[in-house]
């Protein structure tokens, strides 16, 4: 997995990479927004969903911590092992928002993130614990990590999810 120099470092990698994901939606027409495609496992409108609720989640739960409540990952309600079911409910939230608003909800989420992350001193975003949500699994990764787990990441591989579908749709 690529590390980081530095939080600009990762800060660009966001963005780099969270445009090219989501330009990858300017030709989808609303009409195809839900539809399946043999061998991609989410529908267009369920791959920008799963982007936003991810980043909702990372923000809440350090909104939590710092406001002193108790911080459930990965949500309330859910264990690790039932992602499926929380996923289920990223859909569901963004069921009936049009694909221009899913975009816009993206790049707006994009920029809230970034504004975030760059609130990180560079030891609580590169150093095991630098926030106690970060030590809820057994890895203990570093905040960064989260992050590029939960965004760059996806946004890489969403992006050949999104490119097939649409292969598979022409």
């Amino acid at each position: 997995m690529q590390g980081y120099e530095s939080k600009e470092a990762l800060i660009a990698e966001i963005r780099k990479t969270a445009a090219l994901f989501v330009t990858e939606f300017d030709d989808v027409a609303e009409a195809e927004a839900n539809a399946m495609a043999e061998g991609v496992d989410r529908t267009p409108r369920e791959m920008l969903a799963y982007q936003l609720g991810w980043m909702e989640l990372l923000r809440g739960w350090d909104a939590d911590e710092l406001a002193g409540k108790d911080v459930v990952t990965p949500a309330p309600g859910f264990k690790w092992n039932q992602m499926g079911a929380l996923y289920q409910g990223f859909y569901d939230r963004y069921s009936t928002e049009s694909m221009d608003g899913l975009i816009r909800a993206f790049e707006d989420g994009v920029d809230s993130l970034v504004r975030w992350v760059d609130g990180f001193s560079d030891e609580e975003l590169f150093e095991p614990g630098g926030r106690k949500w970060a030590q809820s699994t057994p890895s203990n990764w570093p905040v960064w990590k989260w992050i590029y787990m939960n965004t760059v990441a996806p946004y890489k591989s969403f992006r050949g999810k999104i490119r097939k579908w649409k292969k598979t749709r022409a």
